[in-house]
């Protein structure tokens, strides 16, 4: 045995006790998470708060986001809007029951003699669009048969080219025998015949067209031309080719003089030498 097995027990003095049970326990215990939790809440709701105080305190402020304050409005706004239209047609059904017989009657003629104003504006206007719409056409037809006519003229005139049906006549003259007066003898058969544009050796034979004599060729307007002469016509074939070949006519009379005459019928003849205008020196239009 030891000696202190052998030293004896007596009674434990208060401090001895004391030092043996700080040895037996645990330094700290730890604090349970319902006391926690109590703690916290105690915190937080601070001291001496109720429950109805607590429950103010957990909804104010609000906490309400953008959206849901703009659909807010938005309803707000909607719903003033449908009562302010339910009241405005309240008023007006209320004004109409609560009106006489003769202020109805009144009401009605007002809205029919109205109906009838706007009915007689408005064929008015449409009568209004028509004769536009005509004066515009005539207009425009007018226009056109201006322009049209206007063509025509230039083509008799000699400054707007042509093309059409007609024939081709070339004159060989070998030995200068043909003479002017019976170029124009030809011309004036063509028109005779139906010529409507006609054109020789390059110049263009109009109104007043004049030919004479140079040396052993012809002056066309004062333009010198040689043979062969070529006449370009524009007209009816089978009017312009009889009128040359007649007995005693401008053919037989050119092969007298030992010239030859070749007449050539075509679909399409294009005349296109070209007259300067000129402006008459005393004829005027009446209608100036």
């Amino acid at each position: 045995m030891s000696h202190e097995d052998e030293t004896p027990k007596g009674p434990d003095t208060p401090e001895a006790a004391e030092h043996r049970l700080r040895r037996e326990l645990p330094e700290e215990v730890p604090e349970t998470a319902a006391e926690t939790a109590n703690e916290d809440a105690t915190k937080g709701s601070g001291p001496g708060l109720t429950g109805r105080q607590r429950l103010v305190q957990g909804l104010w402020p609000p906490r309400v986001s953008r959206a849901q304050l703009i659909v807010a409005l938005l309803l707000f706004g909607l719903g003033f809007g449908l009562a302010v239209q339910v009241a405005s047609n309240s008023d007006s059904g209320n004004a109409l029951r609560g009106a006489r017989q003769e202020d109805l009657v009144r009401i009605l003629d007002e809205l029919d003699n109205r109906t009838q104003r706007l009915a007689d504006e408005k064929q008015g206007l449409e009568d209004q669009r028509s004769e536009l719409e005509n004066s515009s056409n005539q207009a425009e037809e007018a226009r056109k048969q201006t322009v049209e006519k206007e063509k025509q003229l230039g083509i008799l005139a000699g400054t707007v080219a042509a093309q059409g049906p007609g024939i081709t006549m070339t004159i060989d003259d070998p030995k200068g025998t043909v003479r002017a007066d019976m170029l124009l003898d030809a011309v004036q058969e063509l028109r005779a015949a139906g010529a409507e544009a006609i054109q020789v050796n390059g110049v263009r034979v109009v109104a007043n067209t004049y030919l004479t004599d140079s040396g052993k060729s012809v002056s066309v307007d004062g333009n010198k031309i040689s043979q062969p002469y070529r006449f370009k016509v524009i007209g009816k074939s089978q009017d312009l080719e009889p009128a040359l070949n007649i007995p005693g006519g401008v053919v037989q009379t050119l092969e007298k003089e030992q010239a030859t005459v070749a007449v050539e019928r075509s679909t399409k003849i294009i005349v296109d030498a070209l007259r300067a205008a000129k402006r008459p020196d005393y004829a005027r239009s009446s209608s100036e």
